[in-house]
């Protein structure tokens, strides 16, 4: 009896932050990390994953696009060839319809400071709430598998362009504003705003040629 009230106690939560997601995708994550980063001097990459959930593609595709695009940690060498092969590791599973996400333990290990990701989400929080305003579920025949799939592709090529964004300065946050937009239109079930990333990764990909030859 006490075990089959501990699973609904369990799956009952599991549903309430599920709904949480969807109704505020990027506040209620942002929460999740800040929780998460009060508890520890350091988080790691492993101890995100498991705080979103690794059976949500889109959430742990959301994460890493926040974290590319808040001034700092894409400003440090290395660290947007890192997001762009975890990108594409997602990216990849999400096309092969994989239950849970896996990830190499060396990318789970990866750590940083509990101050910068405070700093990082003071910074998104404004933004955070204005965006989860913004959306709402409408053309959300534009998400089905084939639409999920053309997006999971998109972040790929995204991904790829990553060791020459070492060389363009802002195209980092620029490029996981992308993700982000992405990621933020299936868990909001928004077709209009993915069909508006799809332009916005367009744009990206001027501004990274225009860089380039200039």
């Amino acid at each position: 009896m006490s075990e089959n009230l501990f699973r609904s106690a369990t799956q009952q939560t599991q549903r309430e932050a599920g709904e949480s997601i969807c109704e505020k995708p990027l506040s209620s994550l942002l929460k999740r990390l800040d929780t998460l980063s009060e508890r520890q001097e350091t988080v790691s990459f492993g101890n995100a994953l498991d705080a979103v959930g690794k059976h949500s593609f889109a959430p742990i595709l959301l994460l890493i696009g926040l974290i590319m695009l808040a001034p700092g940690p894409a400003d440090i060498p290395g660290v947007p060839v890192v997001l762009g092969v975890l990108i594409i590791l997602v990216a990849v599973q999400i096309l092969f319809r994989r239950d849970h996400l896996w990830v190499p333990q060396w990318l789970e290990n990866r750590e940083i400071r509990s101050q910068r990701v405070h700093k990082m989400i003071d910074h998104l929080k404004p933004w955070a709430k204005r965006l989860d305003r913004l959306t709402k579920p409408r053309y959300s025949w534009l998400l089905r598998h084939v639409g999920v799939a053309m997006i999971a592709v998109a972040c790929i090529l995204i991904a790829l362009t990553t060791p020459l964004l070492e060389f363009v300065p802002m195209s980092a946050n620029v490029a996981g504003a992308a993700i982000a937009t992405f990621s933020l239109a299936i868990l909001s079930k928004d077709g209009l705003l993915a069909g508006l990333a799809m332009l916005f990764s367009i744009g990206f990909v001027g501004i990274v040629a225009w860089g380039l030859l200039h």
